[in-house]
């Protein structure tokens, strides 16, 4: 009898876990699932925001895209209005692309450069180039488009916007990393920055690692970055690594917080205290910066 109740009981998990997951392209709506209609009217009074989802691969293929659950702050923004223009959200689902020499990248030592071929970020940020121009054809307009995204998809943001400075309004990337829990597995609150990112570098091999500080560079190279950041200090990805951001022209950063906390609000996720802060992008109190996020998207509308 225990085992039956047990099947039961892991079919139902499964069944209430697969139906939380969001798995194509499309517009969000405000009740926090695919909106109804697809097909937008007057696109040129939208504003757009292209949502990146993060990897569980770093650079092979892979089923990602969103799940509810990590939507509702994204969703709270959809039909918000900012000069008389409505705000969509799309969720822009890339994961099945895979870079081009996966295979030996993520191999420890072994991997010798150079990369053959584009890594998968570099796909990614191509794919959004393709959706950016297939919008614009529809009628949306490039100063009322902004690329957001978490994790790998807010670091590919910033790479994005780097790399084409005025292809879209804007950009708002979440707990940016993509290059493992480098604040947690190498203890950088214990050894420091510095001496953390040489231990990855060792133990990860110098390609991840080449690869990581060569797109920072490019990054920090930008005259203006229009990107509105969000770290977090326990974030065991980028949480303590991330202070390369700051100084960059155009960025606005925002250290979510110490605790937590946000405006005296408990941070939960999933009905649960949060954690894992790499998701305090998806926690209920990070609702409270929906105020920031529309003036700052407010403040690169012209």
């Amino acid at each position: 009898m225990k085992k039956i109740f047990l099947l039961l009981s892991i079919i139902l998990f499964c069944t209430n876990v697969l139906a939380d997951k969001m798995t194509k392209d499309g517009f969000l709506s405000n009740k926090n699932g695919y909106a109804k209609v697809q097909k937008i009217n007057d696109p040129e009074n939208k504003i757009l925001l292209i949502y990146n989802h993060g990897q569980s691969s770093h650079d092979g293929p892979s089923n990602d895209c969103v799940w509810k659950g990590g939507m509702r702050n994204m969703a709270s923004l959809v039909g918000e209005k900012i000069k008389d223009k409505e705000v969509l959200v799309y969720i822009f689902c890339t994961g099945k692309l895979k870079g081009d020499d996966y295979k030996r990248l993520w191999n420890k030592k072994k991997f010798k450069a150079p990369y053959k071929g584009k890594p998968k970020l570099e796909k990614r940020l191509d794919a959004n180039l393709k959706l950016i121009d297939s919008f614009v054809s529809q009628g949306f307009k490039k100063n009322q488009i902004f690329i957001t995204g978490r994790s790998c998809g807010g670091w590919m943001t910033m790479m994005l916007l780097a790399r084409h400075p005025n292809i879209v309004a804007g950009g708002i990337s979440y707990v940016p990393e993509c290059y493992g829990r480098l604040t947690k597995a190498y203890k950088v609150k214990k050894v420091g920055v510095e001496d953390a990112l040489k231990k990855f570098k060792e133990k990860a091999g110098t390609g991840p690692a080449n690869m990581r500080q060569k797109q920072i560079e490019e990054i920090k190279k930008s005259e203006n970055l229009p990107v509105l950041v969000f770290t977090h200090p326990k974030d065991p990805f980028g949480g303590l690594v991330s202070d390369w951001v700051e100084g960059i022209s155009g960025v606005e950063r925002i250290v979510v917080s110490e605790n937590n906390k946000v405006n005296g609000k408990s941070c939960k996720v999933w009905g649960e205290s949060i954690k894992d802060f790499h998701d305090i992008d998806r926690a209920t109190c990070f609702k409270e910066f929906n105020p920031k996020i529309l003036n700052f998207i407010n403040s690169k509308l012209n």
